[in-house]
């Protein structure tokens, strides 16, 4: 049976061999004697000794636990298996780059009590490279004017919420970057915290420049799911809707041609077969709309992951 701790903190670890035992006593240094704490290390199929060093960790503090990756997934999966294993009533999240302060770590704590909503970082003195710092500010503004959520830095990865909070989304592929829009979406209050931007010691960023690209069709994704995710028919039906109007409409056309006296051989027509083909496909639209609605109200197993646990209670 899992204990239910005060504070988990949740690490995702791509090839960050050398900053790991900085960050775990760095991490434990303000925990220590103040909470009941877990520290969940994600290691997203490194290939250097992260995992390793990770379970020396494990071996040597019962607070510390590993989810194991076979496979690089991605940010987004490293930190939806966490979410799902994580038992702490306040749920921290930030980078293994040293670059996140874990000194800040009471502070959000107290925000997240103060708000019971998600505490957002705000990198307000950024120490990264100045092209890296102009498609940030580009990505936020945009961000902030279609969301109207007031947050100047979404993409921060030290963030605190209630447990309640990331028990209820789930992420993949790029959406790491949206998590406040899908906690707000969730009816949770979102706050921001100006935090210590430390420069990177070692390793290197894996920030890369596809990521401007992915993050416009996860935007895309995002904004779609928004709005249709629990009511597919909206869309397609509407869709439906309107073609089949159109066939209609070009069916009566015709139809009233044939009564004046204006008759082509259907084969010969091109306005019979577009009109019928609309039908149709209207038809096929609203079907498909059904079939998403029926999809969406049936209750799935939870997803099967690649990935191997240490340490955790069953």
């Amino acid at each position: 049976m899992k204990t239910k701790k005060d504070l988990s903190i949740i690490v995702p670890v791509y090839n960050e061999q050398d900053s790991l035992n900085q960050l775990y006593a760095e991490i434990k240094d303000n925990v220590q004697d103040k909470y009941s704490w877990e520290l969940i290390f994600i290691n997203d199929g490194s290939s250097d000794k992260s995992k390793e060093i990770i379970l020396d960790l494990v071996n040597s503090d019962s607070n510390v636990k590993l989810i194991d990756f076979l496979i690089n997934k991605g940010k987004s999966e490293a930190l939806n298996a966490g979410f799902k294993k994580c038992t702490g009533n306040i749920v921290l999240t930030l980078d293994a780059d040293l670059q996140d302060d874990p000194n800040e770590i009471g502070a959000f704590v107290s925000k997240v009590k103060e708000t019971n909503g998600l505490v957002s970082g705000w990198k307000k003195n950024r120490l990264d490279s100045l092209s890296k710092r102009i498609q940030s500010k580009i990505f936020n503004f945009v961000l902030r004017f279609l969301t109207k959520i007031k947050l100047h830095d979404f993409n921060c990865g030290f963030k605190a919420y209630p447990l309640d909070a990331v028990k209820m989304i789930n992420i993949y592929g790029g959406l790491h970057r949206f998590i406040p829009v899908l906690v707000k979406n969730n009816g949770f209050a979102i706050s921001e915290l100006v935090v210590n931007h430390r420069k990177r010691k070692h390793g290197y960023s894996k920030y890369t420049k596809s990521r401007i690209f992915h993050g416009f069709f996860d935007l895309i994704t995002l904004m779609f799911f928004k709005r249709y995710l629990t009511r597919p028919l909206h869309l397609f039906g509407l869709l439906g809707l309107v073609l089949f109007m159109l066939g209609i409409i070009i069916n009566v056309y015709l139809t009233i041609n044939w009564f004046n006296g204006i008759w082509i051989t259907p084969f010969k027509n091109p306005l019979f077969f577009l009109g019928l083909l609309l039908l149709i496909i209207g038809v096929q639209f609203f079907s498909i709309g059904l079939v998403c609605e029926l999809i969406v109200n049936i209750n799935k197993n939870k997803n099967r992951t690649n990935a191997r646990y240490f340490n955790f209670d069953e």
